[in-house]
């Protein structure tokens, strides 16, 4: 009976809309790649294999009692905090920061794996406390839970990384049962240590600055840290309705978007598909996000609704700061589109996400 339960309640629509997404993730990345000098990576097929790994990796989590989980979150913790400080050690070097770890050719970011640690982990906190208001002391903890590893991964440096971990914090302490005035403070002290870390120099390295503040006004350094964001912006609007066509793009072929397959695989999709093409993507989106928030409601715990508001606040906030900065509206922080953006690591987080979140749904009437 509890398998026929667990079968009959599988997510399958969730299942087709994120199988949709991953479709055209694969075309685009042969389209975007075809006429590049990234054409010899075959970067479709790898995406292939990674989706294939990810729905293997889904159905697993799917079946392991999500209770369960959360009893090993703790110990999983700690694993990933030894593995950010051998990223940190040892860690391969790409592009001035290190944030890999290569084995037997394989290449490992523990980064993108701590945020499923970390949604387990603020669910199964604050699913203990039950509930009721917290504490000044409760939140303190709950901020160092989120804020030892974010710091971990500032220091590679990957800002864009350490930032997705936030909504995750966010979505606990909402639910969890912070008051309006704890907020409020938080917020405002928030604020302060912000500027105070803009000002003193010693926490965002210049070319950081440069990527924050550059989207707000690009042509004061267009072949600098406005260069991305114009590009992306020509691209977007080059598209115009219906799009150029497949590999007809002339912002995307003629390689003016850096690493079109990657974080700015969307506005190379805009270019291609155009304004409707980009509406499709972004209704997909939004349906399985309701679809998600929807599996919350009905969950047969408080952790089960954590979890999967956990899995919901780190995916809406990488399609929003995604898609924000490819049209100009958020800063360049490399943040990838989820099930879109080339990447093995952000793929099979995002399946082992949805794994648990259907984890969580399974178990609705059967504990």
């Amino acid at each position: 009976m509890r398998r026929f339960l667990s079968f009959r309640d599988f997510d399958w629509g969730l299942l087709l809309m994120v199988l949709i997404l991953c479709g055209i993730s694969v075309m685009e990345i042969y389209s975007a790649t075809l006429h590049t000098k990234y054409v010899g990576g075959h970067f479709h097929t790898k995406q292939v294999y990674y989706i294939l790994g990810g729905l293997v990796a889904m159905f697993i989590f799917s079946k392991i009692d999500y209770h369960k989980l959360l009893e090993w979150a703790p110990w999983a913790y700690g694993v990933f905090l030894v593995s950010l400080v051998a990223v940190k050690l040892v860690g391969q070097k790409v592009l001035g920061a290190r944030r890999w770890i290569s084995f037997a050719g394989i290449h490992f970011q523990p980064s993108e794996w701590v945020k499923l640690v970390l949604i387990l982990a603020v669910a199964r906190y604050f699913a203990n406390l039950g509930g009721r208001d917290l504490t000044w002391k409760e939140i303190g903890k709950a901020f160092a839970l989120v804020g030892v590893p974010m710091l971990l991964v500032l220091v590679q440096p990957d800002m864009g990384t350490a930032l997705t971990y936030s909504p995750i914090l966010l979505s606990g302490l909402f639910l969890g049962g912070i008051n309006w005035k704890q907020a409020l403070i938080l917020v405002t002290t928030g604020a302060v240590l912000v500027i105070g870390a803009w000002d003193s120099g010693k926490i965002l390295k210049p070319y950081q600055k440069a990527r924050l503040t550059g989207f707000i006004n690009p042509d004061n350094d267009p072949k600098g840290a406005g260069y991305q964001v114009l590009q992306a912006k020509i691209a977007v609007g080059a598209g115009g309705i219906w799009g150029a066509g497949a590999e007809k793009g002339s912002q995307t072929q003629g390689a003016f978007i850096p690493i079109p397959h990657a974080d700015f695989i969307f506005a190379a999709f805009g270019e291609e598909h155009g304004f409707v093409g980009a509406i499709f993507v972004l209704l997909l989106y939004f349906l399985v996000l309701m679809r998600l928030i929807q599996n919350a409601q009905t969950a047969a715990d408080l952790s089960g609704s954590l979890i999967i508001m956990g899995v919901v606040a780190v995916l809406t906030f990488q399609i929003v700061v995604n898609v924000g900065m490819v049209i100009g509206f958020m800063p360049v922080t490399g943040i990838p589109l989820p099930l879109m953006s080339y990447g093995g690591s952000s793929v099979l987080f995002t399946f082992m996400a949805l794994g648990v979140a259907m984890n969580v749904r399974m178990r609705r009437f059967v504990n």
